[in-house]
């Protein structure tokens, strides 16, 4: 049975209330896709006895559970394509050029999900001779915790490996586990992953060269766009570059970021005195 507009209505406001993310009407089939595998996963009958539950005790880890099922986003490795080829053609050696003195870089991927996009970027780090000697800094972020397990564990099922990894990537980065595939010590130790919510307070990071914050922003409202957006620019270097998705734009959202075309990629700088 479908769920009521009030069921949906508790959902999405519970979902709020906890990460920013937006549910508008007309999402009643995601909620559904997304907390059906839980209710059968935790042996409830159906989301209506999941909302009741949540009524019942709404402190208890069913909430935790329903916020991580709803927050939860697919992910594949080199997602896009464009945005790697920018960061390794365009963006790399124009940082290489500028902290050659520093001979460091710092990277953040906002809302890695399973971790292939850190993962991914960590690839493209180990493979760069240019990259030789360098002290590069991966941190990657998200709100969920079942999520951040899965990737420090780094382990990945061969249909999750079938989606966009080359093979011989796959080959060097990884080693079989069992029917898993692992990621191998050398390339897991590039990457810290720590648990973020980027609609709430923000701990103390450091500077960063480069920013992956794509496919995020569409989740939430205006108001909540904004207020990332400027804690976006103070951790940002004045030079560095921000990765959006190819949906999300800081236009009239933000002022203080400009849009460039680097190999196909739209990223966005800090504008002159932002």
């Amino acid at each position: 049975m479908s769920m009521t507009a009030a069921e949906f209505g508790y959902i999405s406001t519970l979902v709020r209330q906890e990460s920013a993310i937006v549910l508008e009407p007309g999402k009643e089939y995601l909620v559904e896709a997304r907390l059906m595998p839980l209710a059968r996963r935790t042996g409830i009958a159906s989301i209506s006895d999941i909302v009741r539950k949540l009524q019942q005790e709404p402190r208890g880890p069913l909430r935790d559970q329903v916020v991580e099922a709803m927050t939860t986003n697919e992910t594949s490795w080199f997602r896009d394509r464009v945005p790697f080829t920018a960061l390794t053609e365009s963006v790399l050696p124009d940082l290489r050029a500028k902290r050659g003195a520093e001979r460091a870089v710092n990277i953040w991927c906002a809302a890695c999900s399973s971790g292939q996009e850190p993962y991914t970027i960590a690839m493209l780090l180990s493979d760069a001779p240019a990259m030789a000697g360098w002290r590069t800094s991966i941190l990657a972020t998200d709100l969920s915790e079942e999520m951040l397990t899965k990737c420090r564990n780094g382990r990945y099922s061969q249909l999750e490996v079938n989606r966009g990894l080359p093979a011989q990537l796959l080959i060097k980065h990884f080693e079989r586990a069992g029917t898993e595939f692992a990621v191998k010590p050398a390339l897991k130790s590039m990457v810290n992953f720590r648990a973020m919510n980027l609609a709430t307070q923000w701990p103390t990071l450091p500077a960063m060269d480069v920013v992956f914050l794509r496919n995020v922003l569409i989740y939430f409202d205006v108001e909540t766009k904004r207020n990332i957006l400027e804690r976006m620019r103070r951790v940002l270097r004045p030079d560095g570059y921000l990765f959006l998705g190819a949906a999300e734009t800081t236009l009239n959202v933000h002022p203080a970021y400009e849009r460039v075309t680097l190999n196909g990629a739209t990223v966005y700088k800090l504008t002159r005195g932002a």
